[in-house]
């Protein structure tokens, strides 16, 4: 088996090669996934859309996102596992992403967390870093504060927000971050923010200017339908191909065809 990534070899990528991410929810995608050959998966709380069919990521517990984390570790033997600390698992301050960030180490098998913020959770973030667990960033748009953004809307449009955003960035990596997801913001800021930071930038809906990208496995595979992002690219159409083959069995269990004598005992 092949050495398992760390976050300083995510972090040393910079410059180097474009880092590569998916989402992963399951033991036999992230199987997959690390056969593959990406560079890291993201245990994303996208799965309370992707897989659990809810409308948004901020009903997501601790025990659900445990859960998942387990099965992808389990699946995964050279990609750095990274897990996605669910909506009020950190907020409340250091005391509290103390605690749940260790159950995702001990409980999932991660070695490495996303929490999504800016200046707001640097205590947060220089805690966890200080108590050996690595942190990615995460700042644009931010699904868990979608009630506070106003619904799913490209952020850092205007000149003020897009030095925030440039400010909070060179935080994050001076409390710690190793790497930091830019979603959802102008190419031209997402550029600005690349070449300012010493620490890989990982894109989605971010332009081509960013040291890696990440995309939702279901979104680029067709097995989430519900819409369609612009930035994503459909790679397949898995949902088609299994409609198609439960059809076949249909058919066949309803015409006789199937088990034939060579499925028999």
């Amino acid at each position: 088996m092949s050495k398992k990534n760390t976050a300083q070899d995510i972090k040393k990528l910079k410059g180097t090669k474009p880092v590569v991410m998916l989402t992963a929810y399951d033991f036999p995608t992230a199987s997959i996934l690390d056969a593959s050959g990406l560079d890291a998966l993201l245990v994303g709380d996208s799965l309370a859309m992707s897989v659990l069919g809810r409308e948004d990521t901020l009903s997501l517990t601790m025990e659900e996102m445990l859960h998942h984390c387990r099965a992808v570790s389990a699946g995964t033997g050279r990609a750095l596992v990274v897990g996605d600390m669910p909506f009020m698992s950190y907020e409340a301050g250091p005391a509290q992403a103390m605690e749940n960030a260790g159950r995702f180490f001990k409980e999932g098998g991660v070695r490495a967390l996303k929490l999504e913020g800016g200046l707001a959770i640097l205590p947060q973030i220089k805690t966890l870093v200080e108590a050996g667990m690595p942190v990615m960033g995460h700042l644009g748009l931010t699904p868990q504060r979608l009630a506070e953004l106003g619904g799913y809307k490209v952020q850092g449009r205007d000149p003020q927000k897009a030095e925030m955003l440039l400010q909070e960035a060179r935080a994050l990596e001076g409390a710690g971050c190793f790497a930091l997801v830019l979603e959802c913001i102008p190419a031209d800021l997402a550029k600005r923010i690349t070449e300012t930071l010493s620490i890989p930038t990982i894109g989605i809906g971010a332009g081509p200017y960013c040291d890696g990208q990440i995309l939702v496995l279901h979104d680029i595979i067709g097995l989430f339908d519900r819409f369609t992002p612009k930035f994503v690219k459909r790679y397949a159409d898995l949902g088609q191909e299994i409609g198609r083959a439960v059809s076949e069995y249909k058919a066949d269990v309803e015409a006789g065809r199937f088990p034939g004598p060579e499925h028999s005992f």
